[in-house]
């Protein structure tokens, strides 16, 4: 099988794209007014190829419900929850829900593998035998082709060292201005202008 499964951590890739914005792009406002641009991000993980399913988690405001209506009607489902609830964290059920997720679609393509891609950078738990990275390893090692997609600055190292020994890693840092815009200054901040995405460059983006 040539096709691509997306895994998406939503809150992983925006934190970590909220403080790349205040280096690249600077002023004290500029980490509240970047956006990701879902549908570059998704072509970029897609990269052509064709979309056998994708998926996204994250904990997102509902005022961000518009722009998950968008990704939803490009065929990517969507899975949200509460910020704030009880519990080890907020990003606990996200992860898991993803992990899971990748777990039963590696056991429903058992003999037939195809593509993982894996938005996100976060590796805990793999001395426990756990997370995301221990969940790619084990669908690795049973055929599945492995593409990590993460920034650069914040990608757990043994989990981007793996990925560039066995799989593909891809810094999202190469196409930070097209897969983000940037949104004008708000009310009582320094005047910014807004900013659109980039055209997104694919020739740029290493594959498996």
């Amino acid at each position: 099988m040539d096709s691509v499964f997306i895994y998406w951590d939503n809150s992983n890739i925006f934190l970590e794209a909220q403080r790349l914005a205040e280096e690249r792009n600077g002023g004290p406002d500029a980490r509240y007014r970047v956006r990701i641009h879902f549908e570059n991000l998704l072509l970029l993980a897609q990269a052509d190829r064709p979309l056998q399913k994708a998926l996204a988690a994250g904990s997102v405001p509902p005022e961000m419900r518009q722009l998950w209506n968008r990704l939803e009607n490009q065929g990517v489902e969507v899975q949200l929850f509460d910020r704030g609830g009880a519990g080890s964290g907020e990003q606990e059920m996200p992860d898991r829900v993803l992990q899971l997720r990748m777990l039963e679609d590696a056991l429903d393509n058992n003999g037939d593998p195809g593509i993982v891609a894996l938005l996100t950078g976060d590796g805990a738990g793999y001395v426990e035998g756990a997370g995301f990275h221990r969940t790619l390893e084990r669908m690795h090692n049973r055929g599945w082709r492995v593409e990590i997609l993460s920034w650069a600055h914040s990608c757990n190292q043994r989990m981007r060292q793996w990925a560039e020994e066995n799989g593909v890693f891809v810094a999202l840092d190469d196409f930070y201005d097209s897969i983000t815009f940037m949104e004008p200054s708000r009310p009582g901040h320094q005047l910014a202008q807004a900013r659109p995405p980039a055209k997104l460059d694919l020739s740029r983006r290493p594959a498996v």
